[in-house]
């Protein structure tokens, strides 16, 4: 338990300071023979501030049962 909740504690405060990311997908429009005509499509991938701030606290939370089952 006490790694699961690391892992979320270090996932929600990455989603806090970065807020998503952006990726380029390669589409082929045409094929003439010898000549293709491909197009560029850039996509992004954001998510709201408040979901790194919950998967954070559920990370705080794991951590406190964890440490609470030990003893």
């Amino acid at each position: 338990m006490k790694i699961l909740g690391g892992i979320l504690l270090a996932i929600g405060i990455l989603m806090l300071i970065i807020n998503g990311f952006n990726f380029t997908t390669k589409e082929e429009v045409a094929q003439l023979g010898p000549i293709e005509i491909n197009k560029e499509k850039e996509h992004s991938v954001n998510w709201p501030m408040y979901i790194g701030g919950v998967v954070a606290v559920a990370g705080v939370g794991l951590l406190i049962l964890g440490a609470r089952n030990k003893s």
